[in-house]
């Protein structure tokens, strides 16, 4: 790479004029919250509770999983502040590892871990409106073109995948297309829903954390609280997976593999990265809207967690027909959240946390639309995605890349793929943001007087405890859960020939565009 940041397309200069400067503090740490909390914290700590097997490791995911994206979110912080350009992650990784990487980011971001997440966020809406309104029932096919898989492979089985539209897919597409309508607007009105809808959402976790504490159960204190480290000693060997088990592994290996839910719960922070062309002093309010985002849904994670342990006992009975008798981790469908409600409040506790989630997931599919166009946007402008995706509306903002985003999730939601999908995001995920991390090292090291209005806390050390944690993790996710690993790493390694042929093709426009220019 170039030296310095030379400027060869609007994505790399903050000043084109094309995106406009819109976003504030307050605005950019919406962004991060807002993105953060979707439907993952009222559901997953069921999954990972059944894992672990002890209210003590349950915190501790959520703990390490914390630790992981606070340190990851002071890192980027650096990146952010001395490459405040739209694409965020794509051009930290272009700018420190080369541009096959950042291709193979964008490529991943609009294949799987952006749009995927987008529709599963979207199916969760649905989801959750049906229990309000049983009419979005995903039983009421409108149209089904049928069953396909499961297929075998080395590392497991995919499907089967159930095509064809429901009235609760149905449903979940109307959110995107109107959410993507919403932010072809302008910025000035996707930002507005953001705020108000994460401003809602962050009190309503709030509020679920102060009723779990204040409404405790007697049976939960005993049960999770009398030993709340138990089977968590170092040399304690566990049975995995835990309904059929095949193996014994060790409890830190336990933690890691149980951490997939908690870090897809925690992730979608970078986002505010992507819309970094449009944040207002972008050199302080980049680093300090991430460290503030992760900081504050960091803690309220954990917070709702002992809440959950303080109304629930951990352990129950699958066939239980109370909450209290189901515990935490055999919660009806994981809704853990829910049952904590309907503990406290009675039948009218899953109503208040269907629409608590109602909001959650809707102003968390804002931020996630808001701010992934960006990303395709920032490629175009590179000459490494189709041009007309690098195009701005007469409101300054990337319409072209909005409408495919909203495209390919609305075909995510039809194909029944998504779910399956979103178990092969972690893995894709951590490896870039392993790749970002080792890019901060390669920019101190090969470009040091780079100007850094801000600098990393604690470099290099907790970038390197992150970098440790989180290779740590990709192994034992490799060696125990390559269903979910495998997937994922193919489809990373996809965009190579992709991007390969991408540049064949772009070779002949460049030289036709060069004696064009010399004419």
């Amino acid at each position: 790479m170039a030296e310095g940041l030379q400027v060869n397309s609007t994505a790399r200069s903050p000043s084109t004029g094309e995106l406009v400067k819109g976003l504030g503090l307050f605005d950019s740490t919406m962004i991060v919250a807002g993105s953060m909390i979707g439907s993952g914290i009222f559901i997953v700590s069921s999954d990972i509770a059944h894992q672990v097997q002890s209210p003590g490791l349950l915190i501790l995911v959520w703990i390490a999983s914390g630790v992981m994206t606070i340190i990851a979110a002071l890192s980027y912080g650096e990146l952010a502040a001395a490459m405040p350009y739209a694409g965020g992650q794509y051009v930290y990784l272009r700018e420190s590892l080369g541009q096959i990487w950042g291709f193979l980011y964008g490529w991943t971001m609009l294949l799987v871990i952006q749009t995927a997440t987008i529709a599963a966020v979207a199916i969760a809406f649905a989801k959750f409106t049906a229990l309000i309104f049983p009419w979005f029932s995903a039983s009421a096919w409108i149209g089904k073109s049928g069953t396909f898989g499961p297929w075998q492979f080395w590392f497991g089985a995919l499907g089967p995948y159930h095509v064809g539209l429901n009235r609760q897919n149905l449903l979940a597409i109307v959110s995107i297309v109107l959410l993507t309508w919403v932010n072809t607007r302008g910025l000035r009105l996707g930002k507005i829903v953001q705020n108000i809808f994460t401003v809602t959402k962050t009190g309503s976790l709030a509020v679920l954390v102060l009723l779990g504490f204040w409404f405790s159960t007697a049976a939960a204190r005993s049960a999770n609280f009398a030993s709340f480290w138990r089977h968590a000693g170092w040399s304690v060997m566990h049975p995995y997976p835990p309904d059929s088990p095949t193996r014994m592994i060790g409890t830190l290996t336990l933690v890691g593999v149980a951490m997939v839910g908690s870090l897809f719960a925690m992730d979608a922070w970078n986002n505010v990265t992507f819309t970094a062309a449009e944040v207002k002093n972008p050199h302080r309010n980049l680093p300090l809207s991430l460290a503030m985002g992760t900081g504050l849904v960091v803690l309220l994670y954990v917070l709702a967690n002992f809440a959950y342990l303080r109304v629930l006992p951990l352990a129950g009975d699958p066939h239980g027909t109370t909450a209290l008798a189901r515990g935490i981790q055999f919660a009806a469908d994981q809704r853990v959240a829910t049952a904590a409600l309907q503990v406290i409040f009675g039948p009218i506790g899953a109503i208040l946390m269907a629409l608590a989630i109602l909001i959650s997931t809707f102003g968390c599919n804002n931020g996630l639309i808001l701010s992934g166009a960006r990303i395709y946007y920032a490629m175009a402008k590179d000459g490494v995605f189709f041009r007309s995706v690098g195009s701005i509306n007469r409101r300054h903002v990337p319409a072209v890349a909005l409408v495919l985003q909203c495209v390919w999730a609305s075909l995510l939601c039809l194909s029944g793929t998504y779910s399956q999908l979103l178990d092969f995001l972690i893995f894709a995920v951590v490896i870039f943001y392993i790749l970002t991390l080792t890019g901060l090292f390669a920019l101190r090291w090969r470009r040091p007087d780079m100007p850094r209005p801000y600098r990393a806390i604690g470099y290099p050390v907790l970038p390197a405890l992150y970098l440790v944690m989180a290779v740590f993790l990709e192994i034992q996710l490799l060696r125990y859960k390559p269903q979910y690993t495998w997937p994922g790493l193919i489809i990373v390694l996809l965009g190579l020939p992709v991007y390969a042929v991408w540049r064949l093709l772009s070779k002949p426009a460049a030289i036709s565009q060069s004696a064009g220019g010399g004419a």
